[in-house]
């Protein structure tokens, strides 16, 4: 049996469809899975063991569904369930199983402030999409998997960071899902513990002015390692504190423990960390109640009330107690 996974984007999102993807494998005798993605997460799956091909979306269209019809798939599992997947899928014309969305119950939340979503996380949902195959959830979360080639050294860290650290992620896909630089900062003055600042390249300035206050105590890695490398540094962190980001899902998928903190979105969307049947691990939720919040599922560049009280309400010294409490 031949299936096709398809899940474009994003970093996250990608991470939380790999335990459909094991048991899928695991679950499914002489099973060929190919995954069908966007180039730029390629370095995400193409460690996977559990995939077998990976697929990416060509800017040539026909040219990538010619390939793709080629190789006669059994099934098509659609985990983005977008316009682009139906169009994959009416191509290829075989059995395709496509994730429920539940954009009108997320409409009605960040609209009207009603929540109907069912209390079931995303990964969960996931599942239900492979039913019909007789798929089920073996309970151990999420997988993450770095090539050799991108494993940190010891020397490739500051000395002082060499044997222990806390990663704490600056960054964020919108800026409404991030705490402003100043707090930040404040949060990281007040841990009394050697710190990686993770993020991209566009987060390197900021970083930077994170790390002015102690350039000994904070290292500013944002930008400098690519992604697999970065997760190399979440899998070395004795924590993690984090944004609702991709690296918040690598971050649970090595078991970590986990202070998440949340501005525009909302853990009721079912995208909080995930770690299977393991309850032993510490995952402590920050968001700050207000009337207005959710605003979106995705979120904006700047708040769309101007006051941005669902981060700069934040309480930095409780989470820099908690934080050292844990180390």
């Amino acid at each position: 049996m031949k299936i096709l996974v398809i899940r474009f984007s994003s970093i996250g999102d990608i991470v939380l469809t790999t335990p459909v993807v094991r048991c899928i494998k695991q679950q499914i005798p002489n099973v060929t899975i190919h995954y069908l993605t966007k180039p730029a997460f390629k370095g995400i799956i193409s460690s996977n063991p559990y995939i077998d091909v990976v697929k990416l979306l060509d800017d040539d269209w026909q040219k990538m569904i010619t390939d793709l019809q080629q190789e006669k798939y059994d099934y098509v599992i659609d985990l983005h369930h977008n316009l682009r997947t139906l169009r994959v899928k009416k191509s290829l014309k075989t059995t395709a199983f496509s994730f429920n969305k539940l954009n009108m119950q997320k409409w009605l939340l960040t609209a009207l402030k009603i929540n109907i979503l069912p209390p079931i996380h995303i990964v969960d949902r996931n599942f239900e999409t492979v039913k019909s195959l007789g798929v089920i959830n073996d309970g151990k979360g999420l997988d993450y998997f770095i090539p050799e080639h991108d494993c940190i050294k010891q020397k490739d860290l500051p000395a002082q960071h060499q044997f222990g650290f806390i990663g704490i992620v600056i960054g964020a896909a919108l800026n409404t899902k991030k705490m402003p630089v100043q707090k930040l900062k404040e949060l990281c003055e007040k841990i009394e513990y050697p710190i990686i600042l993770l993020g991209g390249k566009e987060d390197k300035e900021n970083g930077e002015i994170i790390a002015a206050h102690d350039n000994v105590k904070i290292y500013n890695a944002c930008g400098k390692f690519n992604l697999n490398e970065s997760a190399d540094i979440v899998r070395k962190a004795k924590l993690i504190i984090t944004h609702d980001t991709g690296l918040m899902h690598i971050a649970a998928a090595f078991k970590k423990p986990i202070l998440s903190i949340w501005g525009n979105t909302v853990p009721a969307f079912g995208m909080t960390p995930y770690f299977g049947n393991d309850v032993s691990v510490t995952n402590i939720k920050y968001e700050i109640k207000l009337s207005c919040r959710p605003c979106s599922k995705i979120g904006y560049n700047k708040c769309p009330k101007k006051h941005f009280k669902c981060m700069n309400l934040q309480n930095v010294e409780q989470i820099a107690k908690d934080a050292l409490k844990l180390i």
